[in-house]
């Protein structure tokens, strides 16, 4: 069928929602419409946090810039996975990227992303020790005020494992890219993209070790199998 084939006329990006491709194109609903999928700018080939951090680039950058994340969106059709893992450290890389920049109002919001996400990161790891990572420690020390408020702030302050996956990491996402996007630098939309594509990269790692540890456990479930094989072959062989 025709909508199989690959497509011969591609809409142009452009910033927010389109009701079709004749109006233009969103980061991922290029995505998806370069996938085949149905139009939508939530298309299922794409990690929905990664789609989230695609989408809030696009709307942030110029029409002159956003052209420049064209050669991005086919690394994104058919990169996914459950890894919960991934929004972690993905929403990590983001606030400590856009941390040294943004206004003060929003590093105290992003250094409190920052010990969220460093919260849960613990627990997926099974740790208790409340180390950070080395990436924000380094951040969080470089505004040691908005990093003392977050602190403070975050006393006693818990969040559900399922609240930081479905808002607390997409807010951070949001938060970062957007304290940029108003930042007071001469590079916000090179800062941006740089922003993607690592969070490309991030998803991507995260999907292919996903991937070794199916690879394993399926291995591991096969060997009893075999070894049940061997032993009634053995059995048969005996009594012969």
């Amino acid at each position: 069928m025709r909508q199989n084939l690959p497509p011969d006329w591609v809409p142009m990006l452009s910033r927010g929602r389109h009701r079709r491709p004749t109006k233009g194109a969103c980061f991922m609903e290029l995505a998806s419409f370069l996938a085949g999928e149905r139009w939508s700018d939530h298309p299922a080939c794409t990690h929905p946090l990664l789609a989230t951090l695609a989408r809030t680039v696009n709307d942030q950058m110029s029409d002159g810039g956003r052209q420049r994340l064209l050669p991005l969106v086919p690394s994104v059709i058919g990169l996914t996975c459950e890894d919960r893992e991934v929004d972690v450290r993905l929403a990590l890389w983001c606030a400590t990227s856009a941390l040294p920049v943004v206004a003060e109002e929003t590093q105290r919001v992003l250094a409190v992303g920052i010990l969220a996400a460093e919260r849960r990161l613990a627990e997926i790891e099974g740790r208790t020790d409340g180390v950070l990572t080395e990436r924000s420690a380094r951040a969080l020390a470089d505004v040691p005020l908005a990093a003392e408020w977050a602190r403070r702030f975050s006393l006693g302050l818990t969040t559900s494992a399922a609240g930081f996956h479905e808002t607390g990491a997409p807010s951070i996402v949001c938060c970062a890219v957007l304290g940029v996007a108003d930042a007071c630098v001469p590079d916000t939309e090179d800062r941006m993209l740089a922003m993607l594509a690592a969070g490309i990269e991030i998803v991507r790692v995260g999907a292919a070790r996903e991937q070794r540890r199916a690879e394993v456990g399926e291995v591991t479930r096969a060997l009893p199998r075999a070894a049940a094989g061997a032993h009634v072959r053995e059995r048969v062989g005996a009594g012969a």
